[in-house]
C-alpha cells in the first residue's frame, strides 16, 4: 500500500494557531476533492501533525481529539475521508526530545507498520519544510504547498530540491494525475531547481 502523508494546519485547514475549538476549523479550498482523488487512486490518506499546544497547556488531548473528529465530519460532508490521524503532542523545550515531532519519522514508521505502507512509494505534503523532510529520510517524495506558511518556506524547500505546488489540489495533480479531470490551463506547481 502507498500513502500520502498530509500535514493538517495550513495544508488541509486554515491555521488559526493552537486550534482547540472544533467549530473554528475551515477546510482550505479544494481539499475535499483532492483527498477524494487520492483515495480513488488507492492511496491511504493519513494526517500527521505536530500539536505542541498540548505540551504548552494551550489545549488538552480532548480538545485535539474534538478537532480531529470535526475535521473528519467536514470531509465526510464533502464525500472525502482520511484513513488515519497521527499527532505529536510534545515540545522538546518542555517535554524533552522525542522521535515523533516532525521532521522525526516515528509516526510515519508506526503508520507503515500498522497499515503495511510502502514508504518509498509514498508522498509527504505540507506547508513547512519539516512536513516534507521525512520523505528524504524514508525514501519517498515531498511536495511543499504554498498555502499556510508555505510561501515563507519556499526558498529553503527549493534549495533542498523539493517540488512546490500552490495548494493541495495542485499537489494531487502531481501525485495522482486523473485523466477524467481537465488539465489546468497553466502550471500550478514549480519543479525543483
Amino acid at each position: 500500500m502507498k500513502a500520502v502523508f498530509l500535514d493538517r494546519d495550513g495544508t488541509i485547514i486554515e491555521d488559526p494557531g493552537y486550534l482547540q475549538d472544533p467549530e473554528k476549523i475551515r477546510l482550505l479550498p479544494g481539499v475535499a476533492q483532492a483527498i477524494r482523488r487520492l483515495s480513488a487512486n488507492r492511496y491511504a490518506v493519513l494526517v500527521v501533525t505536530n500539536q505542541s499546544g498540548i505540551a504548552r497547556g494551550l489545549l488538552t488531548l480532548d480538545d485535539y481529539r474534538a478537532t480531529e473528529r470535526r475535521l473528519d465530519e467536514l470531509l465526510a460532508g464533502e464525500g472525502a475521508r482520511v484513513d488515519g490521524h497521527y499527532f505529536c503532542p510534545h515540545l522538546p523545550e518542555l517535554t524533552g526530545p522525542c522521535e515523533c515531532r516532525k521532521p522525526g519519522t516515528l509516526l510515519y514508521r508506526q503508520a507503515a507498520q500498522r497499515l503495511g505502507i510502502d514508504l518509498p512509494q509514498s508522498w509527504w505534503v505540507g506547508d513547512r519544510l519539516r512536513d516534507v523532510l521525512p520523505a528524504r529520510a524514508l525514501g519517498g517524495k515531498g511536495i511543499l504547498v504554498l498555502t499556510g506558511v508555505g510561501e515563507s518556506e519556499a526558498g529553503n524547500a527549493a534549495a533542498r530540491g523539493f517540488t512546490q505546488a500552490k495548494d493541495l489540489s495542485a499537489a494531487v495533480d502531481l501525485i495522482a494525475p486523473d485523466s477524467s479531470l481537465p488539465a489546468p490551463s497553466h502550471p500550478s506547481y514549480l519543479p525543483p531547481p
